[in-house]
């Protein structure tokens, strides 16, 4: 049973709507680089995950990881995302195996794939199209980015096989607060609530698994990524949908 997580990356758009969806039901040691602009719900590291000492020390006691942390900017200079995104990853890994770690959560992201889109676009954004990508395809990073995010995803199917971590890998869509983007196809496509969100990586840290690839996002009508996967393994259960949405208004 799953208690104390570390969650990396915590002060980002992610850990945010994670904390503000499940900040109650487990006991979280929140990570990141910089420290927080007001005083955190819950005990707070400031490291660098590229830092091996650092990360061994966070990682004491944990039982799980939800690692987020990372830079995030789809327009990220490699040298940025081979230290940040590929080696800080290892970092991390090598530090949730050595402490016994039993589950490993990683942010991947929609830019993993993103040329699948390329040939098909602007139809897969609409409900008429069929398309569906369902985490077993091979990787078309759109950027290099998406290029640091499938590598973390192949880390952990190495730690996985060699360390028996149970690992899942969420390819995160457009996480937007309140209402999906407007008049923005692709990003109604794949929006993720933030209640969807928490509730996603909750099942992250509930379910049973060994290395499995999912999509983040909410049950939209336009969405061109399956979330049965997640459905069936993890319990995912997402209550949005872009198309409830008129503009910035719900339509009930």
């Amino acid at each position: 049973m799953v208690s104390r997580v570390l969650l990396t990356g915590a002060g980002g758009r992610v850990g945010q709507a994670i904390l503000d969806g499940i900040g109650d039901d487990y006991d979280w040691r929140l990570l990141d680089r910089d420290p927080p602009t007001e005083n955190p719900d819950h005990e707070f590291v400031i490291a660098d995950i590229t830092d091996p000492d650092e990360m061994r020390e966070a990682m004491q006691g944990v039982d799980a990881v939800v690692h987020l942390a990372g830079d995030p900017r789809p327009e990220a200079p490699w040298d940025s995302v081979l230290r940040n995104n590929i080696d800080g990853t290892k970092v991390v890994l090598d530090a949730a195996v050595d402490a016994d770690v039993d589950k490993f959560a990683f942010a991947s992201s929609n830019h993993a794939v993103a040329h699948y889109e390329t040939e098909r676009k602007p139809d897969l954004y609409r409900t008429h199209d069929e398309f569906k990508l369902d985490g077993t395809e091979l990787p078309r990073p759109g950027n290099l980015y998406g290029v640091s995010k499938a590598a973390g995803e192949t880390l952990g199917r190495y730690y996985h096989d060699e360390h028996d971590l149970s690992f899942v890998s969420v390819r995160i869509g457009n996480l937007t607060k309140g209402h999906p983007p407007i008049d923005y196809e692709r990003g109604q496509a794949m929006w993720l609530s933030h209640r969807d969100c928490a509730h996603l990586f909750d099942c992250c840290l509930e379910a049973e698994y060994d290395y499995e690839i999912v999509y983040g996002i909410s049950d939209n009508d336009r969405k061109y990524y399956s979330l049965e996967r997640a459905k069936e393994v993890l319990g995912y259960s997402p209550r949005d949908n872009s198309a409830h949405f008129d503009g910035d208004e719900r339509v009930e």
